[in-house]
């Protein structure tokens, strides 16, 4: 409890921070808080030809909302994913990036990592508020009755990025190669998870594969995956337009509350190391 109203207290701090990392991430651009949008736009011209036109690679239209896009599907897995990715990234590279304000004073160290991700948040909300109005175009209001759900689970993928940006931050510290293998591991992950193909084909491969061992099958170890579960709530949220799954839902808190927790715990137990080690 002290150590939450340590936090509480430097709430300012953590503002300016945030404050700090969106204005600073596109300081002296021209096109300023244009580019967050521009990264995810260029991957799905690049994502929608490929998979879309070449491969014919087709997901349906949803249901119940009946919307038949690729791009507008693509978008609706794609702009999750990369906020996780980015603050992931930034969440792990936050202490490292700060050593020498760390080495100067003391305050909640925490607070590197929260703005971090807090920064890719609001960079993220900015992209989500653009696809809900490409959603109002193609298919109608229906999005609006499902907003507020949508806004919980990028809450909950919010703390889920944070907590385990919070682990690989106090890592990094140690293992510089951290940053590296963690890189590495992102790429795979996105094609690992149903970001650019639906999730049938998986379960179509599964099927004809048979179980690995017992009666898990590669569609089971497959949904392990705790981006998958996120990827798939927002895909029915907002190309479905309904409610996700109740297993996906709870999947989704379990995981949030799970490394929210694992993630403050490793923090806390090596904050006081921090300033010696970079």
């Amino acid at each position: 409890m002290t150590y939450f109203q340590e936090l509480w207290s430097s709430r300012e701090l953590l503002f300016n921070l945030t404050k700090r990392e969106i204005t600073g991430r596109y300081k002296r651009t021209v096109l300023g808080q244009l580019w967050s949008l521009l990264n995810p736009l260029a991957s799905m011209l690049v994502y929608t030809f490929v998979f879309s036109i070449i491969f014919r690679n087709d997901p349906g239209p949803g249901d119940p909302s009946g919307i038949d896009a690729y791009f507008i599907w693509l978008l609706c897995g794609l702009l999750p994913y990369q906020f996780f990715s980015n603050a992931v990234n930034s969440g792990m590279g936050a202490i490292w990036s700060n050593s020498a304000l760390v080495k100067k004073v003391y305050f909640p160290r925490t607070t590197l990592v929260l703005s971090s991700s807090a920064a890719s948040g609001f960079n993220w909300s900015v992209e989500m508020g653009i696809l809900v109005i490409a959603l109002l175009i193609v298919g109608g209001p229906g999005v609006l009755v499902f907003l507020p759900v949508v806004l919980l689970f990028m809450a909950l993928m919010l703390i889920f990025a944070t907590g385990l940006g919070l682990m690989l931050a106090v890592v990094n510290v140690y293992f510089q190669d951290t940053q590296h293998l963690i890189g590495i591991a992102l790429r795979l992950l996105m094609y690992l998870s149903p970001v650019v193909y639906p999730l049938t084909l998986v379960m179509n491969a599964s099927d004809n594969l048979g179980p690995l061992f017992g009666s898990v099958t590669l569609f089971d170890l497959y949904r392990l995956n705790p981006v998958e579960r996120f990827i798939s709530a927002f895909r029915t949220l907002l190309y479905d337009q309904r409610l996700p799954e109740l297993d996906d839902t709870l999947f989704c808190l379990g995981y949030a509350a799970v490394f929210i927790v694992l993630g403050l715990w490793i923090f806390r137990k090596n904050e006081k190391k921090l300033a010696e080690l970079l």
